[in-house]
């Protein structure tokens, strides 16, 4: 992020990509910066109050390596492929958080508060649904990891793993060996098995949960004791 402070500012772009999202208060192994770009150009857009400035750049290919444009525009498809699947992990962690956080913001609400019927079926119901989306999450990422070392004693997850691969792959010899695409092929079937896990939690059991809270006809406001 470049200062807009007045003054002389200086920006150098590492040659990576956007940084990947975060989850909240979870440890990265790996980081989350993107993947540095493959030779080629690139448009370079400096933007303020209005005003734009554009100018082109070309990267060019390391002399002392011998690879192949195919090598590298391999490389860049699967670290991008790897940048994604990261990304649509993380959004889907924090989307099924935020689901996690208001179930449970309602059930100290509905539990402080006696005078609706059926609300000890929805708290139990919400409580199933956020074991549910805990025992998902936990697939996934490791929260219980907060420094590199931590890995020891608490073993990496999808997300890790992941980021592992990438950072294997995002090196300045482009040539992905096939070991390293064996073990994309893998990584990407188990987030597809989450991802399909997920798609069913929404679908399934958070829409029983809406409908019960529905049925219940539970005003908008309550107002606790």
């Amino acid at each position: 992020m470049l200062s807009s402070k007045k003054g002389y500012n200086r920006f150098t772009w590492d040659f990576r990509t956007e940084n990947l999202p975060v989850v909240d208060k979870v440890f990265s192994m790996g980081g989350n910066s993107g993947y540095r770009v493959g030779p080629g150009n690139y448009s370079l857009k400096l933007s303020l109050d209005g005003k734009v400035s554009e100018t082109t750049v070309t990267v060019m290919s390391n002399p002392n390596i011998e690879a192949s444009t195919a090598d590298y525009v391999e490389q860049q498809d699967i670290l991008a492929t790897i940048d994604q699947t990261i990304q649509d992990m993380h959004e889907a962690v924090n989307q099924m958080r935020s689901a996690k956080s208001q179930i449970e913001a309602y059930k100290k609400l509905l539990e402080k508060n006696n005078t609706i019927s059926g609300t000890k079926e929805l708290v139990v119901l919400g409580d199933s649904l956020v074991s549910r989306i805990e025992n998902w999450e936990e697939n996934l990422i490791q929260p219980k990891q907060e420094t590199f070392q931590d890995v020891i004693n608490f073993n990496n997850k999808l997300s890790a793993q992941l980021l592992h691969l990438k950072g294997y792959i995002d090196e300045a010899y482009p040539k992905v060996n096939q070991g390293a695409k064996t073990r994309l092929t893998d990584l990407l079937g188990q987030w597809n098995t989450f991802k399909n896990e997920q798609d069913a939690i929404l679908i399934a059991e958070m829409k029983a949960y809406n409908d019960m809270y529905k049925t219940l006809e539970i005003p908008a406001l309550i107002m606790g004791q």
